[in-house]
């Protein structure tokens, strides 16, 4: 019977991470959403939508920064990319790219990229929660991705 306990008790510990990162809401993908996601997001019009959706896709985060500032001035562009931005491939993202995602330190950009190149997001959440809590770790990995091999 111990063991039965003990054994709940672990599968609750290892399940537990996994649930509270899947409770964060996923950032929407300028480059596949539909015209009725992007006018959903903060400080996006329908004139605003439209001109996003002839000029994708977006490469990265910065060509999107680019559509975007004729329009909408840096505090809303960082509030809009709380909610929408395009993922970053975290082995070859540029600074600038990176400097893009809300709340981004110089010194957090250079840790980014100070242990390239990541293998898996395992390796991203190990290397980046020996600076941040795990809630910043979660937050983060909302902006970046690894590619498959």
């Amino acid at each position: 019977m111990v063991w039965k306990n003990w054994l709940a008790a672990a599968i609750l510990l290892v399940s537990v991470p996994a649930v509270a990162q899947s409770a964060r809401p996923a950032l929407l993908n300028p480059n596949t959403a539909t015209e009725a996601e992007l006018v959903s997001m903060p400080h996006l019009n329908p004139q605003l939508a439209q001109a996003l959706l002839a000029r994708r896709p977006f490469a990265a985060p910065r060509d999107l920064d680019a559509a975007l500032a004729a329009s909408l001035n840096e505090t809303q562009r960082q509030q809009l990319y709380t909610r929408m931005f395009v993922p970053l491939n975290l082995n070859t993202a540029t600074a600038e790219d990176i400097m893009l995602i809300p709340g981004m330190s110089r010194r957090m950009m250079a840790e980014f990229r100070e242990y390239r190149p990541y293998r898996s997001m395992g390796q991203f959440r190990h290397e980046i929660g020996k600076y941040v809590s795990k809630d910043e770790v979660a937050r983060l990995e909302r902006f970046v991705y690894v590619p498959g091999k």
